[in-house]
């Protein structure tokens, strides 16, 4: 489930990001960074993990309680991880590549979220 949605929501968001934000100078990544880490990943931690409890059959208040439990972890958890490699990535990769780049990292950040969207 995580790269049935990760890699068109993502793939989608870099687009949009590289036109609201075009250029690649080392301000330009850190604008993009920022605005990736404190608008998109919320976002998308908030839409992913109830996502997956609904696939899994929990009901709307279970899925809430777990919503409520799971996501402020994950939200810290994902801000030792993505700034420093999204930082990378929008100031040293073409926007073509950035998907291919964000994936090979998601291997490890995608098991962290399918244990944590799993545990009960």
């Amino acid at each position: 489930i995580c790269h049935l949605y990760e890699g068109p929501v993502v793939g989608g968001w870099y687009k949009v990001l590289d036109r609201f934000i075009p250029g690649t100078t080392k301000v330009d990544a850190l604008k993009k960074m920022l605005l990736d880490q404190g608008g998109f990943a919320p976002c998308f931690l908030g839409c992913f993990l109830p996502l997956v409890g609904a696939l899994n059959g929990l009901s709307a208040q279970d899925n809430w309680a777990k919503l409520q439990r799971d996501y402020p972890d994950a939200l810290i958890t994902n801000y030792y991880l993505w700034p420093a490699v999204q930082l990378a990535n929008f100031y040293l990769v073409p926007l073509h590549y950035r998907l291919a780049v964000v994936q090979c990292v998601a291997v490890i950040w995608n098991s962290y979220l399918s244990w944590k969207a799993h545990r009960l």
